[in-house]
């Protein structure tokens, strides 16, 4: 994910990228629920991702295999990652039934990760704009906001990441049905929205007895 920022003085073409604009990149490894597992950030908006990963952290602990991940644990990834025991990725060129099946399985995945930005992006609106801070600042920002996004995915899950905010796929027709974060709703939306939600679930499975007669009916 790319965060915008002002430019850094005396840093010339570093962090400027083919949008126009001056960012770095967040990169991460996401876990099943939405959480960000490893960060780094910091990379200049014009890196892709197959140099970020070479250089990261994450790899050099990958290849002397100080990773520490659970027995059988795979991490996926697309063109641009290499293929390696605990690194899978998609099939390219003409493909079988049987590749076609692997790759729609592991996109089914990717798309945690693409969501896990999308709910980081839509909550926190500062990534929204350019932010006005100096570099190492903007760098505390992101860590922070991911930290945070973390907590409240453990602590909060309904408020936070309510079922509609994430995309889902209609395993009938195939269609996949955008979550909420996809339509960068306003935050007063989506509060309006959520507020909704909750009206339905208080006036339905989530009665009480008692609410009428509290309200005077």
């Amino acid at each position: 994910m790319e965060n915008t920022f002002r430019c850094p003085p005396n840093s010339g073409s570093q962090f400027y990228n083919y949008k126009g604009t001056y960012s770095i990149i967040l990169f991460a490894l996401v876990d099943a629920d939405y959480c960000f597992k490893y960060i780094e950030v910091g990379a200049d908006g014009r890196a892709n991702d197959s140099t970020i990963f070479r250089n990261s952290d994450l790899n050099k602990a990958m290849i002397n295999g100080s990773l520490n991940f659970p027995q059988d644990s795979l991490i996926i990834g697309d063109d641009a990652f290499p293929l390696r025991n605990n690194l899978l990725k998609p099939y390219t060129g003409s493909l079988t039934i049987k590749q076609r099946i692997f790759n729609y399985r592991l996109s089914r995945a990717r798309r945690v990760v693409e969501n896990a930005f999308g709910i980081l992006s839509a909550r926190f609106r500062i990534f929204h704009k350019v932010i006005n801070l100096k570099l190492d600042t903007v760098d505390l920002v992101v860590k922070a906001s991911c930290a945070l996004h973390n907590w409240l995915r453990t602590t909060s899950s309904r408020v936070y990441v309510p079922r509609d905010s994430i995309d889902r796929e209609d395993i009938d027709t195939g269609e996949i049905i955008n979550g909420l974060w996809r339509s960068e709703v306003e935050p007063l939306q989506f509060a309006r929205l959520l507020r909704e939600k909750y009206t339905d679930f208080f006036n339905g499975e989530g009665a009480v007895p008692w609410q009428d007669r509290m309200i005077g009916l």
